[in-house]
């Protein structure tokens, strides 16, 4: 029996959401992750015969999904005035994926600030409690990606809430490229916390402040060459993410769900992906 269960986040192929999907399921996946904010499957596309192809497209390719992928980029959360549009529209998301039968929602929330007292943390705390009870709610869970902070900030934070709605998804190669922190002890930290993982890896080239690759990524998205100064993204196995280790300490806080494939960049992702579940596999 497997210890994992195995995702792709399939808007890394660059191809039509049904291509996507095939591709996924011709490399043995369990499941898919996909985004649900632009493009083809934003909200405002999700009609009713809409959602109901995505599903067929899902079935008849024999896959669930893993979790999808809510992120409305920019600042996340840390703007008051920016927050009734995307708390509203996180909203729609949300029903849509319940639609769907999907359990989990991703999303980058920025920079929770250490200072806990500041007008900022208290902004991020109200947006986020908001969204956590709604999807609460609908039994399902907003799960916070990891990256710009330490675990431990994310654990006070998510504490504060009191809400079992608001989760963690947990990227090991955003702690190593960074927040220069081991995967393995944010594992232990988040534990009460992860419902889904992402499977990526990568290296710290300049370790700076967190929140300037943050605004790096509001201000130009993931393709901002001024990242390339800080951090580089590399092909499963070929970064400082020391998987055995990492996966070991998922199996040691109870947590069997899905490791998902994530590959932003890179000339050849179908390669890059397939590369990826294959060293998954030799693990599992």
């Amino acid at each position: 029996m497997k210890d994992f269960k195995l995702g792709i986040i399939v808007d890394s192929f660059r191809q039509d959401f049904k291509t996507n999907v095939e591709i996924a399921h011709s490399l043995g996946a369990d499941g898919v992750q996909m985004y649900m904010v632009e493009g083809e499957l934003a909200p405002d596309n999700m009609t009713v015969q809409k959602t109901a192809d995505v599903m067929k497209i899902l079935r008849d390719n024999a896959l669930e999904i893993s979790a999808v992928c809510a992120d409305l980029g920019g600042h996340g959360f840390a703007k008051a005035d920016e927050n009734p549009q995307k708390v509203a529209t996180s909203k729609r998301i949300v029903d849509i994926a319940e639609t769907l039968g999907a359990k989990v929602l991703t999303t980058h929330i920025g920079v929770i600030p250490a200072d806990t007292t500041c007008d900022r943390y208290k902004v991020m705390q109200e947006a986020c409690y908001t969204l956590g009870a709604y999807a609460e709610d609908k039994g399902m869970r907003f799960a916070i990606e990891t990256g710009p902070e330490k675990a431990i900030t994310l654990k006070t934070f998510l504490d504060s809430l009191g809400c079992k709605g608001m989760a963690v998804n947990l990227d090991p190669a955003n702690f190593v490229m960074v927040t220069d922190q081991d995967p393995v002890e944010a594992v232990h930290i988040l534990k009460d916390y992860i419902v889904h993982t992402h499977a990526k890896d990568g290296i710290m080239i300049q370790k700076t402040d967190p929140q300037i690759i943050y605004d790096f990524f509001a201000d130009g998205g993931i393709e901002d060459l001024r990242m390339s100064d800080y951090f580089l993204e590399t092909p499963l196995g070929e970064g400082r993410v020391d998987f055995d280790a990492y996966l070991n300490a998922l199996r040691e806080i109870g947590y069997h769900g899905y490791l998902t494939v994530e590959r932003e960049v890179g000339a050849d992702p179908v390669a890059d992906v397939r590369m990826a579940l294959e060293l998954l596999r030799s693990k599992m």
